[in-house]
């Protein structure tokens, strides 16, 4: 038995497979699902990942280290996917951007796999961009909340959000202290017409969450909503190598 730190590159034990599914208009879009060893995930995050023409795709570090980690360390599956037109390692999705208009389709399909393979207790985890498609999207849908990473609101109008006022569903922005777009003190601002939003901000951080302090922190506010129960996550890892 040894302790190995978690450090950007480690990739924890999990059940990796992957996935593709169709949207209403006839695309395909390929991705990935990470589920814990030998046990019933207790929640699952949907991720949306950021601007694939600014280099966002499912593998955008944050959500590939939560895919990397969070299935053992906090018993969570993940579920990522390239939204149409986007390329990564695991596939290109068919279809053409669309700048968050046609991507409503590519969440509902998303989300449509999701409940048919059986996945309990969705949240919708978007990073920038992905945060627009969270935020526009999912106030109808059947998930436990959206957790918003550098939300820039760009997209996103105030009647979006209105959308949000009396749900039951979480709404949890995850803000930078020195984010390019929307800092924590103007992101409390934006949220205040949805009066059980959540603005998190982290300092010291960016809106890329560059750094594995910034990445431990942005991973240990997803824990505390989503699974509470797991939160702190551990610094290291026991394995029997």
């Amino acid at each position: 038995m040894s302790d190995i730190e978690i450090r950007s590159s480690v990739e924890l034990p999990s059940i990796r497979e992957e996935i593709s599914f169709q949207t209403a208009d006839g695309l395909n879009l390929v991705g990935e699902l990470a589920t814990p060893r030998g046990k019933a995930a207790e929640a699952t995050l949907l991720t949306l990942h950021p601007l694939p023409t600014h280099g966002g795709f499912m593998d955008s570090h944050v959500l590939r280290k939560a895919a990397n980690r969070l299935p053992e360390l906090a018993n969570l599956a993940v579920l990522r996917f390239n939204t149409r037109g986007t390329t990564s390692p695991r596939g290109t999705s068919d279809g053409t951007f669309d700048g968050g208009k046609d991507e409503r389709l590519d969440v509902e399909a998303a989300l449509a796999w999701a409940e048919a393979r059986g996945l309990e207790n969705i949240w919708l985890l978007g990073w920038s961009f992905g945060t627009e498609l969270a935020l526009k999207y999912g106030h109808d849908k059947r998930i436990r909340g959206v957790i918003l990473l550098s939300p820039p609101l760009h997209r996103t109008t105030d009647e979006e959000l209105a959308r949000w006022v009396g749900s039951e569903k979480r709404v949890v922005a995850i803000v930078p202290e020195f984010d390019d777009y929307l800092v924590p003190e103007a992101a409390s601002e934006r949220f205040a017409v949805i009066p059980h939003a959540e603005v998190v901000g982290i300092e010291g951080a960016k809106h890329l969450w560059v750094g594995e302090t910034a990445t431990t922190a942005v991973l240990n506010e997803i824990v505390r909503v989503v699974a509470p129960q797991h939160w702190p996550l551990p610094a290291s890892y026991r394995t029997s190598l």
